[in-house]
């Protein structure tokens, strides 16, 4: 198997800056309180990124894509964030089974 040295090179570039957002927002909050304003935008943080990844599933795709956006966001309502996301992926791969 050979690699690819542009395909590592992206790959290595996006881990990169996935590990230095994280290390910068560490090291942006480990010397502040973090309470207020910045307590409540960080407590948004799951719902935007969760929102981010569902509406373009909900409104570009077939319909089993946006039924399953819809059980998403309704577990999204009563469960934890992660188990929401679970039960979204269970939900698309069983309804992309179902409906064709």
């Amino acid at each position: 198997m050979q690699i690819d040295p542009l395909v590592f090179a992206a790959i290595t570039a996006m881990a990169v800056s996935t590990y230095a957002t994280r290390i910068f927002g560490y090291l942006l909050v480990r010397r502040q309180s973090v309470g207020g304003r910045l307590a409540g935008a960080l407590e948004a943080v799951p719902g935007a990124v969760l929102t981010a990844i569902i509406a373009p599933m909900a409104f570009a795709t077939g319909p089993a894509e946006s039924l399953a956006a819809l059980a998403t966001v309704l577990m999204a309502l009563r469960l934890p964030l992660i188990v929401a996301v679970a039960g979204g992926c269970a939900a698309v791969v069983a309804l992309r089974a179902v409906i064709p």
